[in-house]
């Protein structure tokens, strides 16, 4: 089978590059051409870029000996405009990119711009290189001074964590709007409080209001000294497809139906963090856990449709929320489809040996899936997910 068809996937972040390697794998030897479009050469492990914000260096890997091999053209460059009439991506050198399916993989990035001065004043996760000048600001500082870490999701544990092991001379604050670890069950919560205590991080329950060169203030006008703030909360997503046409929600999100295609332009996909997903038991939330499954689910619609083939429903269940305590401690709350927790966890050193295998698989199954088609869906829900979505 011949056929003349152009895929393009616009970014290459852990969703955008593992639909690119398995759709190449699943439809090798038929002509079909795929194109693999992102602002850097480098592909970002943002799964340990708290790591990199605490001093540690990563391995340096390059999109172009990930993807070589497989026929796949990697294009550098970010996309500025879509044509989805005209099926076009306009790239920032001018180049023009005509497509007959598009994959949206362009994830998104912390939100610094609802909170006054967070923008100015305060690092993120957002790139290797902001999380290397977040470290360099550490440097700088000296022994007693104030990091704090604002937001108390499972990102801004990992990095006052992190913080706080490489440099215990430091006074590390996690600034949270409500209690850390909330999501998880009484023991795997305690267990991470302990490490938080035994770390040495001050926990402050409260909505940040604004940050300043040198305190962070909250709602209730205290303000917490900070000589480096780190900013791990709120989500913002590329505006590119809301100003092609592209039906998207109230958060930027393409809205896509039970095959994560574009209600408003079937031809295209959305992936990750840029696709607003409804399950039966509902919405789901962009993590690495559940956007590599509508990787894998879209590179298997894309070739069943150029087969000639029905697509098929997409169906996720989350399994676990793994959580790094610094480079020696872990926590691990195993979950029901709907990410509520289990009573089973994990800690300790075996929790720390899982968190690892689930940060480095990614590499290494794109690498393993050059060669076989390798799956990421644990768990596809149950029950619920056989059961229609409720209204979006």
């Amino acid at each position: 089978m011949e056929l003349d068809h152009h895929v393009v996937v616009l970014g290459a972040g852990y969703t955008g590059m593992f639909a690119a390697i398995r759709l190449a794998r699943r439809t090798r030897r038929t002509g079909v051409r795929i194109t693999l479009v992102n602002p850097s050469a480098r592909f970002t492990e943002r799964l340990r870029l708290h790591q990199v914000a605490a001093g540690q260096e990563l391995a340096h890997l390059r999109i172009a000996d990930l993807v070589a091999g497989t026929g796949i053209a990697f294009v550098r460059g970010r996309a500025t405009a879509i044509d989805p009439d005209g099926r076009t991506v306009t790239i920032d050198d001018g180049t023009r990119l005509d497509y007959d399916t598009l994959v949206y993989a362009l994830g998104s990035a912390t939100d610094t711009s609802r909170v006054p001065g967070a923008d100015v004043h305060a690092f993120t996760l957002n790139s290797p290189q902001v999380a290397v000048r977040f470290h360099d600001r550490l440097d700088g500082l000296a022994a007693g001074d104030t990091v704090t870490v604002c937001g108390g999701g499972l990102t801004g544990v990992e990095a006052a964590t992190e913080v706080a092991e490489a440099r215990p001379d430091l006074n590390v604050t996690l600034i949270s709007a409500t209690e850390p670890g909330a999501m998880m069950g009484d023991r795997a919560r305690a267990h991470l409080h302990g490490s938080l205590r035994r770390l040495g991080v001050a926990v402050v329950v409260g909505r940040v209001t604004e940050v300043l060169a040198d305190a962070v203030e909250l709602e209730t006008g205290e303000r917490v000294a900070s000589a480096a703030c780190l900013w791990t909360t709120g989500v913002a997503v590329s505006p590119l497809a809301r100003e092609s046409g592209i039906a998207v929600d109230d958060r930027g999100l393409i809205v896509v139906d039970a095959t994560l295609r574009s209600v408003s332009h079937p031809e295209v996909h959305a992936i990750g963090d840029a696709a607003a997903v409804r399950l039966g038991w509902g919405r789901v939330h962009g993590t690495c856990q559940s956007g590599l499954p509508t990787a894998q689910h879209t590179a298997d619609t894309i070739a069943r449709l150029l087969r000639g083939k029905q697509a098929r429903p997409f169906r996720f269940g989350y399994f676990h929320q793994p959580v790094s305590l610094g480079r020696r401690d872990a926590v691990i709350q195993f979950t029901h489809a709907d990410d509520t927790p289990r009573r089973a966890y994990l800690k300790g050193r075996a929790a720390v040996l899982y968190k690892e295998f689930v940060s480095g698989s990614p590499v290494k199954m794109y690498r393993l899936g050059k060669r076989v088609n390798v799956s990421t869906i644990v768990s596809k829900g149950g029950r619920a997910t056989r059961e229609p979505a409720a209204a979006r």
